[in-house]
């Protein structure tokens, strides 16, 4: 029989530029030579939570049973915002602190258990008066004890309700007979192309078909900053370069691009639940 891979992958807002990375990547080693690490993204815009989110939603169904994640984006650290491991229904495990980081996850894929980690069990030797860099010293090290098998899940630390996790505010979706409505999660970020939050299924079910042309708005907060007619297509290519395609990207969300263009940078775009966005039959 084979043995499990150990894997661990790493998230976090630190970028590559120094040495904080590859701490973590050691940190990982020093527990278990044979294990496996990877990386989702280090490209986290500093302190955003909710794009720490949204990035493990977007990635986790992929990996198999058993993967650890190590999710560090984390402007409280060394607060009293709790250090915890949440097991997903998929039997995936991520190491966070728990400051909303796991809202997407909860929210769409389902947690069944989470544990606060135990610091004076699970924490490097020696590292008790570094208050800034829990990355290296409790969530790499605690992330790794488990992707080894060092520790259960059971071992992190004690056992509090799925309920009392942090959330962050998710927006809303909201249908008519003739339109949906619902928010701007997250940018396809080198490409500029809007994810929405409005499930394939809603879209659809307002009579909205490949082809057809859509009425679009686009507020940030009260202010209309885009209005205009999008085709929606099965793919980019749909519509010519240099036009706007509506499409379902493969989180089965409703998205919206310019082909071979950034529809963010050309219309100023953003994200959040202040940016709503609204796609209406076009009925006359």
């Amino acid at each position: 029989m084979d043995t499990p891979k150990k894997l661990i992958v790493f998230q976090s807002d630190f970028g590559v530029a120094d040495s904080a990375v590859a701490a973590m990547y050691g940190v990982a080693f020093d527990v278990d030579a044979t294990i496996s690490p990877f990386d989702l993204t280090h490209e986290i815009p500093p302190y955003d939570i909710w794009a720490a989110s949204y990035r493990l939603y977007q990635a986790i169904e992929y990996w198999p049973a058993g993967t650890v994640f190590v999710s560090v984006v984390d402007p409280g650290v060394g607060t009293a915002r709790k250090s915890a491991v949440a097991k997903t229904k998929g039997g995936k495990y991520v190491v966070t602190p728990d400051n909303g980081t796991l809202t997407h996850l909860k929210k769409y894929v389902g947690i069944t258990e989470v544990r606060e980690i135990e610091e004076s069990k699970h924490r490097r030797k020696d590292t008790e008066h570094s208050y800034t860099f829990h990355g290296r010293d409790v969530y790499a090290y605690a992330g790794a004890k488990l992707a080894s098998g060092k520790i259960t899940f059971g071992e992190v630390g004690p056992a509090y309700p799925a309920d009392d996790i942090v959330e962050l505010e998710v927006g809303t979706v909201e249908k008519t007979a003739t339109s949906v409505t619902g928010s701007i999660d997250i940018l396809d970020v080198r490409f500029g192309s809007l994810w929405t939050n409005i499930p394939r299924d809603d879209f659809l079910s307002v009579g909205f078909r490949h082809g057809d042309y859509v009425e679009v708005r686009i507020l940030n907060g009260m202010r209309s900053v885009y209005f205009n007619r999008i085709r929606f297509g099965r793919a980019f290519a749909d519509v010519y370069s240099g036009e706007q395609v509506i499409y379902i990207n493969s989180l089965y969300r409703v998205a919206i691009a310019i082909n071979q263009g950034n529809f963010a940078k050309a219309y100023n775009i953003g994200t959040g639940t202040q940016w709503t966005v609204e796609f209406r039959k076009i009925t006359e």
